[in-house]
């Protein structure tokens, strides 16, 4: 085997700095370093011994200030390898400096990163500044004020009022028109979210309205059906989703706000939030006789509704419309199931229809896009005649005919935002204000209920809501632990009606068809993906998870019994369109605070709770 021989150079000739590690000897008397031939790498920095490489960081420094050459001997000739660059040695220094650098490159990504979102705040702070007014806003001392300003008096505002005025907090609720609204979404409470309810206080409000009990949905497709219950096996007997009018419903949650004594209802357009020094102090409204007023508080939460005037000030708002509404009231009829919601998969999109009383029955027909036919000159009446009609249960037929010659026909488009907020000091968003889904799946009263149990739980340690910017700090947590039932909601309300609605393409029709099929199998088939709807087992991971078991249902049934090239790129194509449906939605909800939320370092404050305030929190 041959060997190969290194030769240092002389001692005098090395950075005197150095000398210390390199022990003076002549050249004679150094013995050649040297290593097998066949054994070695190309080049010889790679195989040298831990002994050896305080020997191998002096040659490197005696090479770059002598500039000479270094030899290299074997028995098969001599070759001579000029300048040997400093990264062929893997030596302590280069490590070092290369690690280094990359901190530093990664100190500087970062920076960037925080400068751009400053850059971006901002920005967003002067976009909104028209919502806002800044000046030195003077509250009066005399005790009057309320803890807590509350805009919009809908399901979530006026829920929240209950909840905090029964904790002892003074809550001026301001509503635009406190008159019943009368809507045609906002009407199908999950089971969930009337355990919300109870956990509330306010179950009694779906009482004396003609609330209708659910239990589950059935699903029509191309002359099949199948029944989805919900499962209930574990809970009390009440427990049930509710379907109502979605006006009586509010009504009912005003009468008993109205009944606390530290709540105070005032009908009023607020107008801007006012705004010190980046902290919201309160509110500027307008009531009917046209007179302005101003109203201060430590909090102010916005709740004014899917068209709220004021969210632009408080988070990013990323609002889409994918389809429109279009309601219309059966009277005197009966659904094929009774007490369950009915989803019809139409061409091109579904058609919902659930009891709201004893004797009406709510039906809803998407239409995607913003633009619907009209209905003063008769387009939506034929529209709704020629195309839909027919692809309803014969059941229902009649009374929904009859329904369209009454005339009374109604639209409302869909909206869907993620949320995306602003952390403000001294205001909060909720409900559709903050966070929006599409409608299908009636899922937006149980995010909000279950936003108002967060928020309640968050804000009973604190007796003083005073220091807004330790307030604002401590609330961050609330964006996170509203996730699972949020997110949860959410997504499966995008993913479903991106499923459901009809397509030409031949992937997305057969996951359609393999999510009925999948549903329609029963047990844990059906009741998972009803649990998550429902809001009775708010878990993103099992959403994901049953999600793409559908996909892959879909792609077996193609290759089953034996795969063709055609289903073989049928059921590629499946995958990639049900990542290509939620993915996206998992992105606008948040990674990390939807799957990780434990990583979120925010649900770890403490409350900022002072020593002396214990003896306050127990006198309430």
């Amino acid at each position: 085997m041959t060997a190969v021989s290194l030769h240092l150079p002389p001692t005098p000739q090395l950075n005197p700095s150095l000398s210390f590690l390199y022990k003076t000897t002549s050249p004679a008397q150094s013995p050649p370093l040297s290593f097998p031939l066949a054994t070695s790498p190309p080049l010889f920095a790679s195989v040298l011994t831990s002994r050896k490489r305080r020997q191998s960081s002096i040659l490197l420094e005696a090479t770059k200030v002598t500039q000479k050459p270094v030899f290299f001997s074997a028995a098969s000739g001599t070759r001579s390898f000029h300048h040997i660059n400093m990264a062929f040695v893997i030596d302590k220094f280069i490590l070092g400096t290369f690690f280094a650098s990359i901190s530093v490159f990664f100190l500087l990504c970062i920076f960037r990163r925080n400068h751009q979102n400053l850059k971006n705040e901002q920005k967003f702070k002067e976009k909104a500044a028209f919502k806002t007014q800044n000046d030195n806003v003077q509250r009066p001392e005399d005790g009057s004020d309320p803890d807590v300003i509350i805009v919009g008096a809908g399901v979530a505002g006026t829920a929240l009022a209950c909840t905090l005025g029964k904790d002892g907090r003074r809550v001026q609720v301001i509503e635009r028109d406190l008159t019943e609204p009368d809507r045609i979404v906002g009407e199908l409470l999950q089971p969930g979210g009337y355990l919300k309810l109870i956990e509330l206080g306010l179950e009694d409000c779906v009482e004396e309205i003609d609330a209708q009990r659910v239990l589950g949905y059935a699903l029509f497709k191309d002359g099949k059906n199948t029944r989805l219950s919900y499962p209930l096996e574990n809970f009390h007997s009440d427990i049930a989703g509710r379907s109502f009018h979605n006006g009586r419903f509010i009504q009912r949650m005003r009468e008993k706000a109205a009944t606390i004594p530290n709540v105070k209802l005032v009908q009023g357009t607020v107008t801007s939030l006012l705004e010190e020094n980046g902290t919201i102090k309160g509110v500027q409204y307008k009531t009917k006789d046209g007179q302005e007023h101003r109203a201060y508080a430590p909090l102010t939460v916005v709740c004014d509704g899917c068209f709220s005037n004021l969210r632009r000030s408080l988070c990013n708002p990323k609002v889409a419309v994918p389809s429109c509404f279009v309601g219309l009231i059966l009277e005197n009829c009966q659904l094929p199931f009774a007490n369950h919601g009915h989803v019809i998969l139409a061409d091109p999109s579904p058609i919902l229809f659930y009891p709201i009383s004893s004797t009406e029955v709510r039906c809803l027909v998407d239409v995607p896009g913003q633009k619907l036919p009209s209905i003063a000159n008769g387009e939506m009446a034929k529209y709704l005649k020629d195309v839909v009609a027919p692809q309803i249960p014969p059941q229902l037929h009649d009374a929904f005919i009859s329904a369209i010659d009454k005339g009374n026909i109604r639209t409302m488009p869909n909206r869907s935002m993620p949320a995306d907020p602003h952390p403000t000091p001294g205001a909060l968003l909720m409900g559709d204000a903050f966070n929006m889904r599409h409608p299908l799946t009636g899922g937006g009263m149980t995010v909000a209920l279950s936003d108002i149990v967060v928020l309640r739980d968050l804000l009973h340690p604190l007796c003083d809501l005073n220091d807004a910017d330790s307030l604002a700090k401590y609330l961050e947590s609330f964006y996170t632990l509203r996730k699972p039932v949020a997110s949860t909601i959410n997504t499966l309300a995008g993913a479903l009606y991106k499923v459901f609605s009809a397509s030409p393409d031949e992937a997305r029709k057969e996951m359609r068809e393999a999510c009925f099929d999948y549903l329609s199998l029963g047990g844990i088939f059906s009741s998972g993906p009803v649990a998550l709807l429902s809001g009775l087992n708010p878990r993103p991971l099992s959403l994901v998870l049953h999600f793409f078991a559908v996909a892959i249902y879909g792609v077996g049934r193609l290759l089953l019994p034996f795969p063709s090239p055609k289903a073989i790129w049928i059921g590629a194509r499946i995958i990639s369109s049900a990542s290509g449906i939620i993915f996206p939605i998992i992105r606008a909800e948040g990674v990390r605070q939807m799957f990780f939320p434990a990583t979120v370092p925010a649900i770890y404050r403490h409350p900022p709770v002072d020593d002396k305030s214990d003896d306050v929190q127990k006198s309430r």
